[in-house]
């Protein structure tokens, strides 16, 4: 299993929310946590994928959305 970790700013939450989200509807993940920050209000989203291969094309995918950073681990 792995932890897919998204995060962006509240500018790019704003810009591209609609296209990540149909990035992210796209693979068999299970949702984990969704976090606005306070302050800043970057938002940092966490979800589960049993494939790396899945893992690997949702961190590429939202990485091409402008300010969306990605990484993941194993859990």
């Amino acid at each position: 299993m792995w932890r897919v970790i998204i995060q962006c700013s509240a500018e790019s939450w704003r810009d591209h929310a609609p296209e990540f989200k149909a990035i992210a509807a796209k693979y068999p993940a299970t949702p984990l946590s969704s976090k606005k920050m306070k302050g800043d209000e970057r938002r940092i989203m966490e979800y589960q994928l049993e494939e790396i291969n899945d893992a690997e094309d949702l961190i590429a995918e939202s990485m091409t959305l402008n300010g969306f950073i990605a990484t993941f681990e194993s859990l």
